[in-house]
């Protein structure tokens, strides 16, 4: 069991999973927009907090981001920014 403790645990995505999350998250991003609401601050406040109620009901942007998990959500973002540096 001590040599589980050392050893990394990996964490990935499917390719298909890859693409739903990026397609949700472009669709509630201009969802946000167009409502008029800062996307990267909902974005936040959702990821950190798990309420749905940072992300509008317009588009049906709701629902859609409750079909990935935020765990998910947050590697699409982050792997976004590094490879966009």
């Amino acid at each position: 069991m001590t040599e589980k403790i050392n050893l990394t645990m990996k964490f990935s995505l499917d390719k298909e999973k890859e693409e739903q999350a990026r397609d949700i998250i472009l669709t509630v991003f201009q969802a946000l927009q167009e409502k008029g609401y800062n996307p990267t601050n909902q974005f936040v406040g959702y990821i950190l907090s798990g309420d749905p109620t940072y992300i509008t009901n317009h588009n049906d942007a709701r629902s859609l981001i409750r079909k990935i998990e935020r765990d998910e959500l947050l590697e699409e973002l982050l792997k976004s920014y590094l490879t966009n540096q």
